[in-house]
């Protein structure tokens, strides 16, 4: 299928295409390999958490796997982490959510369709109303992408956290209806929740450079793996747990 344009107003062509795109896999690992070595990030784990990710894997458990978000550096230094801790093996079976503008070059776009990116319109650039349809849609692929086996990675926040790099800022209702909909497609998610941090920083608000991105810490929680049926119960969930694994990269930096 040839892929269509990233804009609002193509949506359902947009995600036609990403419900059954799949990237190449061989590719994908070299790249994640890659930045592994570039960026080099530090995992530590919850007491069992690396045992538990790993029955999961074992099991093709499904995983929504959820990050706090910073800088615009994120998206490398995650795939660097999943190269480096007990993601490793889901790796080109992960759907990670990113902002529609970063389909928009082609050769940008054929870098983040490598590693699995799904486009989403966010609100705050194009109006709630506006991507109201788009957004059903979006999660509606993604729960049957679970439903098929893949993990989905999102930023719950929804934008980089300029306020307070130590707390996890609110947390809207998406993932929760991921999730939800997932279930209800038979799909019983693991929640993982994967704590980043770029060490102390003076002002929250001044980008991270490349530089200071290199060497985080990051962290794994303990994977939940009931959770309730309601959409705004697994955002608070998912907002509580990211602020432990939050917590735990932050103390180790």
């Amino acid at each position: 299928m040839e892929r269509p344009e990233v804009l609002l107003d193509n949506a359902d062509a947009v995600y036609d295409f990403y419900r059954d795109h799949r990237q190449n896999r061989l590719k994908a690992w070299a790249a994640y390999a890659i930045l592994g070595r570039r960026y080099h990030p530090r995992i530590g784990y919850a007491d069992g958490a690396r045992e538990q990710l790993h029955q999961l894997i074992a099991q093709g458990r499904p995983m929504l796997i959820s990050i706090n978000h910073l800088s615009e550096s994120d998206p490398y230094t995650v795939s660097a982490a999943a190269w480096r801790s007990g993601l490793r093996r889901v790796i080109g079976r992960v759907r990670v959510l990113a902002k529609d503008e970063l389909f928009i070059d082609p050769v940008q776009r054929r870098k983040v369709d490598m590693m699995g990116g799904v486009p989403v319109f966010r609100g705050r650039d194009h109006g709630l109303r506006a991507v109201n349809a788009a957004a059903q849609r979006m999660m509606e692929i993604c729960a049957e992408r679970m439903a098929d086996g893949d993990c989905i990675a999102v930023f719950p926040e929804g934008t980089c956290n300029d306020v307070d790099q130590t707390q996890v800022q609110a947390v809207g209702s998406g993932i929760g209806h991921i999730a939800s909909r997932a279930m209800k497609l038979g799909v019983v998610p693991a929640l993982v929740s994967m704590g980043l941090s770029y060490g102390p920083r003076p002002d929250s608000a001044i980008p991270v450079t490349k530089q200071e991105a290199i060497g985080a810490s990051f962290y794994l929680g303990t994977p939940i793996t009931d959770l309730p049926n309601r959409p705004a119960e697994i955002a608070r969930i998912v907002r509580t747990d990211l602020q432990r694994a939050l917590d735990g990269a932050v103390a180790a930096y």
